[in-house]
């Protein structure tokens, strides 16, 4: 079942960091501090590999799904986001 922004803001730290899914390899890591990532889990040239997407609520539930988005049309287009994204902060 897709996440929902209450589902999000109801999520509270618990002794260990938890995962809450929610389709199409994007997640929410909620750590034992309470701070909650953004990842987008994919798979590039048979290797499984994931991206950051930002910090919750900074990254709201429909701008982490925009970027997953792009990113499966980065993968699509035979371009890995993660690979792009760190050539693109050595050119910075």
């Amino acid at each position: 079942m897709p996440l929902t922004d209450s589902k999000i803001r109801a999520a509270k730290s618990s002794s260990k960091s938890y995962k809450l899914t929610d389709s199409q390899g994007l997640y929410l890591i909620v750590s034992a501090s309470g701070s909650k990532l953004w990842y987008f889990r994919y798979r590039f040239s048979d290797k499984e590999s994931r991206l950051s997407l930002g910090r919750y609520p900074h990254v709201t539930l429909a701008e982490a799904r925009e970027k997953r988005d792009a990113a499966r049309k980065k993968i699509t287009s035979g371009v890995n986001p993660s690979q792009q994204r760190n050539a693109n902060k050595n050119h910075t």
